[in-house]
């Protein structure tokens, strides 16, 4: 997913906050805070403005929307 997220970034603009969950306990904390129970694993993804995942691997238009909001 990280080929994914950079070309995202660098043709619409737009910032994804990567945090390292693996290594550092706080991050996890987070991770499964925000994840409730939904995913259960990385890739995570959650748009704070609008409340929307995608769990696991996604194609780009798809993370394109969801990064929008759409």
């Amino acid at each position: 997913m990280h080929a994914v997220v950079a070309d995202l970034e660098s043709k619409e603009g737009i910032k994804i906050e990567k945090i390292e969950v693996w290594h550092n306990k706080e991050n996890l904390k987070k991770l499964e805070d925000l994840d409730k129970g939904v995913c259960g694993g990385v890739p995570f993804f959650i748009n704070t403005e609008t409340g929307k995942t995608i769990c696991g691997e996604a194609t780009y238009d798809d993370l394109e929307s969801w990064a929008k909001g759409k």
